[in-house]
């Protein structure tokens, strides 16, 4: 699964896409208008160019050769090695354009593969040796970034690593399905590649290697006055640590900077950004909101800028950890302490950018993950593009919510960034929703209003900063873009990221978003409706990709097609909710799923199981049962166990058909999965007491309270008693993963947080925990569904989706996460209204964003499509569940399907 929102940010203000269709705007590197050589294949990916001659057959993995190189460089090295390796048939790829490359080296890109312009594959290490020697001495005077995850070839820009050629996939710890290579047993194991260089350990280092091994081995900071005593951080410009100053016992902080690395919009590196914050803090010295400057050093060709330690949260933890919305139940008087807080916080900001200001210093990168919290003092960290107030200039890094649009620069920069602040404290997501639709500050503000005693005029003159001055408008319902941004994300490094805003001094329309039905508000029919104008605006059937724009994964092999990122996934909402069918994108899906593209998942909830249970809930039983005759001839044994996308999804939809047909082959294909799910299970004990991470995930679609519903349902058809013991160690493993917050809430532990979510959250271990207690009584199950019941019933998500949002709170109570609670029950009538907090216009109709927030969504896991099924799931006036999650009072093994789809 992809996180990597920020690459997806790059080509459309509005939706989560690719590059492929802004060619015309970001072209290729020109040497990819080559012919391609006679007799050589050639394969075209949205980031790579693969080259290889037809008739000499590569390994399945071995020693490979990666080049890096600076922008500045790369044409001419693609030259070089275009016309080595064709000369010499050797097999090789490199990225398509200068704005790939960008992206690969920009500051939060992936740290392990950052770097690589070119790979090549040579055939055995007598050719590696070789064609390192070579085009060590053709690409002498090349310079680019550090491979992290690779060995360096001297002090040139090539590098080794040890990994796959083939594309080849294995089970890892967590039953992930991952990249393989095999080990001399012939298992394929995980072919891992972080950001370190760790060939697997039956591998031999060619000894031609050896010196260069050795020379990277002498760089150390054994020999400087500063022990490291942890990690606060890492990008791909290099990682921030806490540390001592062995002279003086000073706790400091040292921050590091990789050259060529960690590039930003105007192609500034690293090194580039410290040493100009080294600049500024020294301009700063002496303020109490900047933290003091201890030194500066270089290490190899790392840069090291050493500063006070602050001992303090930042200001978005603190403010986490304090929220009231967060808890089970709130008081007006939890509402005035926190608001007090906030505001008296605010103040110090304030305070802290205007003593910048003084000395004639824009700080330009404010939110709240770049304050510290020391008692009430507020200190600024990260001044890397902090700029001189006389330049006025714009960041050219900033967090999408506070980035100002192109018309404020300087020090009013800061006064946007700062107005933004004061509504984000109140509503953590509020500023990410706003470059997407600035007029949504007017109704954001008023539910801080309605939420919080915060002073009227207080919030006033925040909305008034970041509409900024009144013009003309744009058409209503329109994206209101002007393409000339900056490079914005404190999560990414996106150049169009805040893409949505209005043009130079324009106050965005207001029309569009006073017009929206909200839900809370408008009837069921007006939701469904608007909801619907939207995703059919938003459909691109010209494209084979993807059919609606949904989140980041739809762009992983045939995510575009699969439930929770692709059209199955809407056209099922859309049919299940009373919405209608549409045979013309019914016939994208058909077409598409009987041709997918190499690498696409089998899984229910990502891959073609999924579709086929799509189509078959839209009407299209043939073609689901072809889909899923051709799914079982398929290699599926090693898939995960997972819900989400292995073998417990799998078993769930084969009962499905099964029971619905009768057909034997798929019943005993159900048989063998469920056989081996439980063999696979282990004890309660063998799971950790974290989720996620280097753990095993909890929750219903990654956790093992997926495959506890593949056992009760499998009882259901059975009534095998030891089939409920399966599902009750299943489900006692997701429990061994929970923690009592406190105020009682029972949620996942993930170690850095703790998760309510119906993804890999408690409210979907809840809705399996129902389940059980219908076939059988279990005490301790009884009160851990008590205790997870609350966390459906929070004044406050960060997102709307299904999986990790509202929606799919909305839907577990639906379906009985709580039995005192049902979809006519007032706690359910305020989870609805408060979707509202999220609501957009587009196309004329009602849209939801995506994961992050980055972006809007249509899709089921993370969309529009989603809330309109939670929606169906309390309005419609016919019962619309999640697959497999039966609405309570149901006769055991009944599934309920979305009979209004059907024609």
């Amino acid at each position: 699964m992809t996180t990597r929102y920020e690459v997806y940010c790059q080509a459309d203000p509005l939706f989560y896409d690719t590059l492929d269709n802004q060619r015309a705007k970001y072209p290729d590197f020109p040497i990819a208008g080559r012919p391609v050589p006679p007799g050589w294949d050639h394969r075209v990916t949205d980031t790579w160019l693969h080259y290889g001659p037809a008739d000499r057959a590569l390994p399945s993995q071995g020693w490979k050769i990666h080049i890096s190189s600076c922008l500045a460089d790369a044409e001419k090295t693609l030259d070089i090695v275009w016309d080595y390796c064709v000369g010499r048939r050797t097999s090789f790829k490199f990225l398509r354009g200068p704005r790939v490359a960008m992206m690969q080296s920009s500051k939060y890109a992936d740290r392990g593969s950052s770097g690589k312009l070119v790979t090549i594959y040579p055939l055995d290490e007598a050719e590696l040796e070789l064609v390192i020697k070579e085009l060590d001495e053709l690409l002498r005077g090349v310079t680019g970034p550090y491979i992290l995850s690779d060995l360096r070839i001297g002090e040139g820009p090539l590098f080794v690593r040890y990994g796959g050629f083939a594309e080849r996939f294995c089970l890892n710890a967590n039953l992930d399905r991952v990249l393989a290579i095999e080990d001399p047993d012939g298992v394929l194991v995980p072919d891992r590649r972080g950001p370190s260089f760790s060939p697997p350990p039956w591998v031999t280092l060619p000894a031609f290697l050896e010196p260069h091994l050795a020379a990277r081995n002498a760089v150390t900071m054994a020999d400087l006055p500063y022990a490291i005593e942890s990690v606060l951080h890492f990008s791909n410009g290099g990682g921030v640590y806490k540390a001592t100053d062995t002279r003086t016992g000073e706790t400091v902080v040292l921050k590091e900077a990789r050259p060529h690395a960690g590039l930003d919009a105007v192609g500034r590196d690293a090194v580039a950004r410290l040493r100009h914050e080294a600049d500024m803090l020294r301009r700063l010295d002496g303020l109490d909101a900047v933290p003091g400057m201890r030194d500066y050093f270089t290490v190899g060709d790392h840069h090291f800028l050493v500063q006070e330690f602050v001992d303090g949260p930042t200001l978005s933890q603190e403010s986490v950890r304090r929220h009231p919305l967060i808890r089970a139940a709130i008081t007006p008087e939890d509402a005035a302490e926190y608001t007090e807080w906030a505001l008296r916080m605010l103040g110090q900001v304030e305070r802290a950018i205007a003593s910048l200001h003084e000395r004639g210093v824009v700080f330009g990168d404010l939110h709240p993950f770049n304050v510290l919290v020391e008692g009430d003092r507020a200190v600024l960290i990260d001044f890397e593009v902090a700029s001189l107030a006389e330049e006025n200039t714009r960041p050219t890094l900033a967090n999408p919510g506070f980035c100002p649009p192109p018309d404020r620069v300087g020090v009013e920069a800061d006064k946007y960034s700062l107005a933004c602040m004061r509504l984000s404290l109140f509503a953590t997501m509020s500023t990410v929703l706003i470059p997407l639709h600035r007029a949504k500050v007017v109704h954001l503000a008023d539910l801080v209003r309605e939420t919080f005693p915060v002073p009227r005029e207080f919030i006033d003159e925040a909305v008034e900063t970041i509409l900024g001055p009144e013009r003309s408008a744009a058409p209503a319902g329109t994206p209101e873009t002007t393409g000339d941004t900056a490079n914005t994300t404190n999560t990414a490094n996106t150049a169009n990221t805040a893409g949505t805003v209005s043009a130079v001094g324009e106050r965005p329309d207001t029309r569009a978003m006073r017009e929206l039905p909200l839900p809370g508000r408008a009837s069921w029919a007006s939701l469904r409706d608007a909801a619907r104008r939207a995703i059919l605006a938003s459909a691109t059937p010209q494209r084979h990709d993807r059919l609606f724009p949904g989140d980041s994964t739809q762009f992983l092999p045939g995510g575009g097609l699969n439930l929770a990122s692709g059209a199955a996934g809407v056209l099922y909402a859309l049919a299940a909710t009373g919405a209608g069918r549409f045979p013309e994108y019914e016939g994208w899906l058909r077409e598409r799923a009987f041709a997918p593209e190499h690498g696409t998942g089998l899984g229910f909830w990502d891959g073609l199981h999924g579709v086929a249970y799509a189509l078959d809930a839209i009407g299209r039983r043939e073609d689901a049962l072809e889909l899923v005759s051709l799914c079982l001839r398929e290699k599926w044994e090693r898939l995960g166990q997972s819900l989400y996308s292995g073998l417990a999804g799998i078993g769930l939809n084969l009962l499905h058909f099964g029971r619905a047909t009768g057909d034997r082959e798929i019943l005993d294909g159900a048989g063998r999965i469920v056989d081996l799910v439980a063999d696979r299970l282990g004890t309660v004990e063998s799971v950790p007491e974290i989720s996620g991470g280097a753990h095993p995930h909890a929750g219903l679609m990654r956790g093992s309270a997926g495959p506890a519903l593949l056992f009760l349902r499998a009882y259901d058809a059975t009534g095998d008693a030891a089939l409920l013991d399966h599902a009750e160690v299943a489900l006692r493993q997701d429990l061994r993963r929970c923690v009592h917050r406190d105020d009682g809430q029972l949620q996942v532990q993930q170690g850095w947080r703790t998760n309510p979510y119906l993804d890999e959250g408690s409210a979907g271990i809840g809705l399996v925990l129902r389940h059980y207690l219908e076939r059988r009584e279990n005490a301790d199950f009884r009160q851990a569904l008590h205790d997870i019941g609350p966390v459906a019933t929070l004044r406050y998500y960060v997102q709307s989706g299904l999986f990790n949002g509202r929606a799919g709170m909305i839907t577990a109570l639906a379906t009985g996460l709580r039995p005192d609670v049902d979809r006519h029950s007032p706690e359910v009538a305020d989870q609805v209204a408060r979707l509202a907090w999220h609501a957009m216009p587009y196309g004329g109709g009602l849209a939801f964003p995506g994961n992050q927030l980055l972006r809007l969504s249509m899709d089921l896991g993370s969309g529009t499509a989603g809330v309109v099924l939670a929606l169906g799931a309390v309005l419609h006036d016919q019962p619309v569940t999640l697959p497999f999650i039966s609405p309570p009072g149901t006769p055991a093994g009944t599934a309920v399907p979305p009979e209004s789809g059907r024609r």
